[in-house]
C-alpha cells in the first residue's frame, strides 16, 4: 500500500472550476493505476475518475463526463482532477486512491473495494 495526500478542496459557487491534487508520501507512483471518488454523509463512496499508469486510458463516471479531467504528471508523481461547470451536487468528500496494476482495465475497477490505498480526503462544497 502507498499513502496518498490530497489538495485543493474548497469552497465555490456553482459554474465554478477547482482542481484537486494527489501525490504519495515518501515512494513514487511506480506502475500504480489512479483514482478519484467521492463521498456525502449516509451515503457509499462513489467512483468519479480513473487513470492508468501511463495516462493513456482515463475512465469515468456518467455524472462527470464532460465536465471532469483526470491527468498524472509521472515526473512530478501527481495526479490531478480537473473539476469544471461544479453544481451542487458535486459537494463531497473526495478521496484519491491507488492500485498497483499496468493491465486491470479501469472500467472494472469502480468498487472502492478495488482500490487498496486511500488518501484522507478533502472536501469540496458548492453552493451559492
Amino acid at each position: 500500500q502507498v499513502q496518498l495526500v490530497e489538495s485543493g478542496g474548497g469552497l465555490v459557487q456553482p459554474g465554478d472550476s477547482l482542481r484537486l491534487s494527489c501525490a504519495p508520501s515518501g515512494r513514487t507512483f511506480g506502475t500504480y493505476a489512479m483514482g478519484w471518488f467521492r463521498q456525502t454523509p449516509g451515503k457509499e463512496r462513489e467512483f468519479v475518475a480513473a487513470i492508468a499508469w501511463s495516462g493513456a486510458s482515463t475512465y469515468y463516471a456518467g455524472s462527470v463526463k464532460g465536465r471532469f479531467t483526470i491527468s498524472r504528471d509521472n515526473a512530478k508523481n501527481t495526479v490531478y482532477l480537473e473539476m469544471n461547470s461544479l453544481k451542487a451536487e458535486d459537494t463531497a468528500v473526495y478521496y484519491c486512491a491507488a492500485k498497483m496494476t499496468a493491465t486491470q482495465a479501469l472500467g472494472t475497477m469502480q468498487s472502492p473495494l478495488d482500490w487498496p490505498s486511500w488518501g484522507q480526503g478533502t472536501q469540496v462544497t458548492v453552493s451559492s
